[in-house]
């Protein structure tokens, strides 16, 4: 990928972090340190890897994404509206009562959501059973999911690991936000799962490490996933939780804390600084 596209990458993957936690400081609830982690793998998964189509929002034949860490919806709400699905305006209004845009993504009001998630664990399953349709269906669609490591922790993921190769699903690709802190803290104290890759590869997973804020690094595992034929393929992301805002950057704290005034403005004020830098340099 040339420095340009990338950069223009990363300034819309800043404004993602930015509609998200105007929803969360709006809602005054909500996940703003995951979904800090994962816009800048949202954002290369939406525009420029995936086949589908604001205008068209449910064609049979486009990429399917299940954000199987459903609790980041905040994240996946600013990379749709980004890329068309809704107005930017919308965000603002997460989980309010009135609005479509509620806590977990909801694939009958939100346009461009696949499939209902919430619940740790089941997102990632649905997505393999959508890989495995296509398979059935003969169809080229591909399927994405991402899923954090606090998320490795239930069973129903495992049983997953077993199922998707099993069934060849090589258009099946999932992404471990592997940023090390769930809610209750360090996830090697709270339940270890690591060595995650010595365990999907005992599983029989095509795994690939990657920097989850490179995109250079993000096409070059998507690549490797589209190579590789006969296995699933999973990406475990190195990533920073509450990427690009300082005083969120590795605090598992602002898992699920939102923002008051003062800190959404510096917030804002600290990604609207990197943003001008950024496109300064285009």
């Amino acid at each position: 990928m040339d420095a340009k596209r990338a950069t223009e990458l990363a300034i819309i993957a800043n404004r993602v972090r930015e509609h998200a936690l105007e929803g969360v400081y709006t809602a005054q609830a909500g996940h703003p340190g995951g979904s800090l982690s994962i816009a800048d793998v949202l954002t290369y998964l939406y525009f420029e890897v995936m086949n589908v189509d604001p205008e068209d929002p449910k064609n049979p034949d486009r990429d399917r994404f299940v954000l199987s860490k459903g609790h980041t919806a905040p994240a996946l709400y600013g990379t749709l509206a980004e890329r068309g699905f809704f107005p930017v305006e919308d965000c603002k209004t997460f989980r309010n009562i009135n609005s479509y845009l509620q806590g977990h993504p909801d694939m009958k009001k939100v346009p461009g959501v696949d499939m209902s998630t919430g619940s740790l664990g089941q997102g990632v399953c649905i997505a393999g059973g959508m890989a495995l349709a296509a398979k059935l269906d003969n169809k080229d669609y591909r399927v994405y999911s991402i899923l954090g490591d606090g998320e490795l922790e239930e069973g129903q993921v495992w049983e997953q690991a077993m199922f998707a190769p099993h069934y060849k699903l090589d258009n099946f690709t999932i992404f471990i936000d592997n940023n090390g802190l769930q809610i209750d803290g360090d996830i090697t104290k709270v339940m270890n799962p690591t060595p995650i890759d010595k365990k999907f590869e005992a599983f029989g997973w095509n795994v690939v490490i990657a920097d989850a804020h490179d995109y250079n690094d993000l096409e070059r595992a998507v690549n490797e996933a589209k190579a590789c034929k006969g296995k699933p393929t999973a990406v475990i992301m190195k990533s920073v939780k509450g990427k690009n805002v300082s005083f969120m950057e590795n605090q598992a704290a602002w898992h699920g804390t939102a923002p008051n005034e003062e800190q959404y403005n510096q917030a804002i004020a600290e990604l609207e600084a990197k943003n001008a830098e950024l496109e300064a340099s285009l």
